[in-house]
């Protein structure tokens, strides 16, 4: 960066980020490693660096990562920061119960918001603190991170190139086996497991399929959801057993706008004999082909093998062996700074950034109602939100 270059820079109110994506995703993948690249670059002689301040309710833990990520500054006073002009950006990865109240007062407060998903509790809440930042005349954003994944880069570029011809079916696989913690500790949150605390896995994973069907395959027109909880009791953080309120599991269809089906299996109770932790299969007309968060392999209509049903025999056909895989034709960055750096644009140069809270507010809608269809045991229509 020469002298002469002119710094955009850019105050951020940093709420919530001492749990584990905040710490690891926003702070120290995005923010961090924007500062520590010397801001982001918008032409050869201009840059945007943020300038961030962690805010939450415990001083330890916030002195602790601040010291971890090199940021000096740090505070538990939320409201002084409110009305302080050398910060117009609120960010916020708290618990989904505590954002709303958060976005409203930041939005009063004249700043800029960008915040993790769910962006509420309920669809009516999401689309009003919507309303809130856009009567407010103040910019909005809601993270939608899978977009911006080697493995779904990749799929969208064969979608470009018309790889598939006319699509026909969508079939997400995503989850692991997270443990209970008897006797090997848990790997997520005892909260994800509490219905009162805003838990379970349909609220958590129907936000993201929401965006990902609605960008890349067509928007999602209906709903049928069956959610379970395979697992009645874990161990907290406390080491103490609790009862499970939440589902652990979701097996739900979308029917999408132009005739494409898509159906998602997300589970927190599932081995993973797959190449990744979620992978998309895409079936078309002319194609197909298999991403996971880095790597797609693709099979096109000329390789397909014509195998017949004989199960009196070992299967002749290798099917595995028929896929090549896409290769590495662009950069890839971390798809949570990505869309960082492009939030950042959007306050400073004003360029687009469609991904407001209104599509926030479509990805609560499609886990409630994916909640209605898995009570009612039933199909759900899934109405337009403006």
């Amino acid at each position: 960066m020469s002298e002469s270059a002119t710094i955009h820079k850019v105050g951020i109110i940093m709420n919530g980020v001492t749990g584990r994506m905040g710490t690891n995703q926003h702070l120290l993948r995005s923010i961090v490693a924007i500062i520590q690249q010397g801001g982001v670059q918008v032409s050869s002689s201009e840059y945007i660096m943020p300038d961030p301040i962690l805010v939450g309710r415990n001083a330890v833990k916030l002195r602790k990562l601040a010291e971890r990520a090199g940021i000096t500054k740090w505070s538990t006073d939320l409201d002084s920061l409110m009305k302080d002009p050398a910060y117009p950006v609120y960010f916020d990865a708290q618990t989904t119960g505590r954002r709303a109240a958060g976005v409203r007062a930041a939005a009063a407060a004249g700043k800029h918001v960008y915040c993790e998903k769910p962006t509420a509790v309920d669809t009516k809440t999401a689309l009003e603190i919507y309303d809130v930042c856009k009567k407010a005349g103040v910019k909005n954003g809601v993270v939608q991170d899978k977009l911006w994944l080697p493995g779904m880069l990749k799929l969208k570029r064969l979608m470009e190139n018309g790889f598939f011809g006319r699509i026909l079916s969508v079939r997400g696989e995503f989850g692991y086996w997270v443990f209970e913690g008897h006797s090997i500790p848990a790997q997520r949150p005892s909260w994800n497991y509490r219905k009162e605390d805003d838990g379970g896995i349909i609220v958590d994973m129907l936000c993201h399929w929401r965006y990902v069907l609605d960008n890349l395959f067509g928007k999602v027109r209906a709903v049928s959801c069956l959610g379970a909880t395979h697992i009645p009791e874990r161990i907290d953080e406390a080491g103490k057993p609790y009862r499970c309120t939440a589902d652990d599991a979701a097996y739900a269809t979308f029917e999408l706008e132009g005739g494409v089906i898509a159906h998602f299996n997300s589970s927190w109770t599932t081995r993973v004999d797959r190449d990744d932790l979620l992978t998309l299969h895409v079936d078309g007309t002319l194609g197909s082909a298999v991403a996971g968060l880095r790597e797609c392999k693709i099979q096109h209509y000329g390789n397909t093998p014509k195998p017949t049903w004989n199960p009196d025999i070992p299967q002749p056909i290798k099917f595995r062996e028929g896929w090549s895989e896409v290769p590495e034709q662009e950069a890839y960055d971390n798809a949570f700074k990505v869309q960082w750096e492009m939030f950042l644009k959007h306050i400073v140069l004003d360029t687009p950034f469609p991904w407001s809270l209104l599509e926030g507010a479509k990805g609560v809608q499609l886990a409630e109602l994916g909640l209605q269809s898995w009570a009612e045991r039933r199909w759900v229509a899934v109405p337009d939100l403006e």
